[in-house]
């Protein structure tokens, strides 16, 4: 079994992050070595080709399973993102919240409705999704890059290439 990366025990109500290697899936802790999370179909432990297909899915299911059984190989660690910018709900509230969900089938969306959005509306009554924001940043960081670099590079050609409209002209003289 994968430790925790804090080695902790998970206390209710906690949110648990599992690294599948190019994204984190995400469970909330009820208790009793048991998970609530939103898994779309193609979601498996140990990541993979599957799971990566799941920005591919429009709908996902929410289950309760052991988190051995969810986490598997994979490291993970308890991460309560927003506690400092959100107060946890109580714990109570929580877990009926949860379970009211449980064996429900539910839009799923990688960008606006995904596993991590699901467990941080359970604990904090806000659906965020910190690992969206953050390729957001980056594809956006990516595209002014991308801008800036054309945008340079029209400079440096009227600059410094712009000189076969002249030729022609002088060569027509």
């Amino acid at each position: 079994m994968a430790p925790t990366l804090y080695d902790k025990k998970p206390e209710i109500g906690d949110l648990i992050e599992i690294f599948r290697g190019t994204y984190q899936h995400w469970a909330l802790y009820i208790g009793d070595g048991y998970v609530i999370h939103l898994a779309p179909p193609t979601e498996q432990a140990g990541g993979g080709a599957y799971s990566m297909m799941s920005v591919l899915c429009d709908r996902a299911i929410v289950k309760k399973e052991g988190l051995w059984d969810v986490v598997e190989e994979d490291e993970w660690r308890i991460n309560n993102l927003l506690d400092k910018k959100y107060e946890p709900r109580p714990a109570h509230v929580i877990i009926r919240e949860a379970k009211s969900f449980l064996n429900q089938e539910l839009p799923y969306s990688v960008f606006q409705s995904n596993c991590e959005h699901f467990v941080t509306e359970l604990r904090y009554g806000k659906p965020q999704s910190r690992q969206v924001r953050k390729a957001v940043e980056v594809a956006v960081g990516v595209g002014v890059v991308a801008m800036v670099g054309v945008g340079l590079l029209a400079v440096a050609s009227s600059m410094f290439g712009g000189g076969s409209e002249e030729k022609e002209t002088e060569s027509k003289r």
